[in-house]
């Protein structure tokens, strides 16, 4: 932020104003806009503030205050700090989602797998069945003593 020459703070404008953009700055610091979109921005400071840009500009120790709040506590606010938790914990969810159904869908190709083979050895042996009782078993007949020769 750029100040006055001299370096000091003082504000020039009128106690209305600084009180109308104190009240911005504490709206848009609790997430409670009125007027803007709720960004931390200086154009929705003055905006909330219903005051022009240059008038704002005047208003030093404001600024000051405001870039000191904005250095300590960041630009998000409550509800974008909230939203961006939010996100975190389902990105989270979702990574262990899509672990869960990896796992799942190895399991199923695994048991896929077993199934087939299980088919195709159940199917020869249906075929041996078959091919084993195709055949005729002639017994053989028992020997012994032949009789009348």
């Amino acid at each position: 932020m750029t100040g006055p020459v001299d370096g000091s703070l003082d504000d020039h404008v009128s106690p209305k104003t600084a009180a109308a953009l104190r009240a911005a700055m504490t709206r848009l610091f609790e997430g409670r806009p009125q007027r803007t979109d709720g960004r931390l921005t200086k154009e929705n400071l003055y905006k909330e503030a219903q005051i022009s840009r240059a008038t704002m500009n005047r208003a030093h120790a404001i600024l000051a205050e405001w870039d000191a709040h904005l250095a300590a506590h960041g630009k998000t606010t409550p509800g974008e700090s909230k939203r961006d938790a939010a996100i975190t914990d389902l990105k989270k969810r979702l990574a262990k989602k899509t672990q869960e159904c990896t796992l799942l869908e190895n399991k199923l190709k695994a048991a896929h797998t077993a199934i087939a083979a299980l088919f195709h050895d159940n199917e020869a042996l249906r075929q041996q069945l078959v091919k084993d009782t195709a055949t005729t078993i002639t017994p053989i007949r028992p020997r012994g003593p032949r009789q009348g020769r």
